[in-house]
């Protein structure tokens, strides 16, 4: 009996952190997806969008103990070909409140940066009913976002590249096509207007997207954009900036599960 728990413990092990996969090469740069930098209310459905502080600080100590270098989005792009070794872009999703006051302390300890995605018309919204209806707790909506002078106090800390998530957190593929037009440009127009600084990315919201929202993208001005896709870019040949791939760093995760995603892009055999 001892013997075929052992088995089975060794096989969930394996499916669960794939430490047999080979890793990506270190030249190939990582771009980390983040939410929420604060504690699990309990009882909260989204505790996967929430890193603690505690386990955001260890992450960005150890990228710094392996001789990770950071740089934002359009950094990261703007140098892809010159790119060092262990390359890694920090990105937040969606502007919530403990950006500002639990990750950029963080961030200026570890002398690191990031690209915020932020929603422009992003208070008391539920978005996430946009993309499963009975996602109609409200946990989202209650979540304290950031305001507009709290996302200058951002930029003005030199740390922050800023990029758009649309107006409203659509969800594209069910979005009219001129609704989702509307949405990606006057989303960097409005966002350059209020904060004074160029727009130049943008997340999938959801990552949900299509051949034709790739297209948006591009004529809306955006020179990148990041998707929801687990994984790591090849750095050679380039990939295409409007396709960019992401690691995404649960707040479910413990130290051997970001070790594994940094290694090859994923924590275990399917995510």
């Amino acid at each position: 009996m001892a013997g075929w728990l052992l088995v089975v413990g060794v096989l969930y092990f394996s499916w669960r952190y794939a430490w047999w996969r080979p890793p990506v090469d270190d030249r190939c740069p990582r771009i980390l997806m983040y939410h929420m930098i604060s504690g699990h209310p309990s009882g909260a459905g989204f505790n996967g969008l929430r890193v603690t502080p505690q386990r955001f600080e260890w992450q960005l100590a150890w990228m710094r103990r392996h001789g990770y270098r950071f740089f934002s989005i359009s950094d990261l792009w703007d140098q892809w070909d010159t790119l060092p070794p262990k390359s890694v872009a920090i990105t937040f999703d969606d502007g919530y409140a403990d950006n500002l006051l639990n990750a950029l302390p963080l961030l200026e300890k570890f002398d690191a940066c990031a690209t915020l995605y932020l929603v422009v018309d992003r208070h008391d919204r539920d978005w996430s009913i946009a993309k499963k209806k009975h996602h109609n707790s409200g946990e989202l909506a209650r979540e304290r976002k950031l305001t507009d002078d709290e996302v200058r106090q951002l930029l003005a800390s030199g740390r922050i590249e800023l990029g758009s998530h649309t107006l409203t957190h659509i969800n594209m593929p069910a979005t009219p096509l001129e609704t989702r037009r509307h949405e990606l440009k006057a989303s960097r127009l409005q966002l350059e207007h209020n904060f004074g600084v160029p727009v130049r990315s943008f997340a999938y919201p959801f990552g949900l997207w299509g051949e034709e929202d790739v297209a948006l993208v591009r004529e809306a001005g955006y020179e990148t954009a990041v998707t929801t896709v687990d994984g790591i870019d090849q750095s050679r040949p380039r990939p295409d900036p409007l396709r960019l791939l992401r690691i995404k760093v649960s707040g479910k995760d413990n130290a051997l599960a970001f070790i594994m995603r940094m290694r090859g892009g994923k924590r275990g055999l399917r995510k």
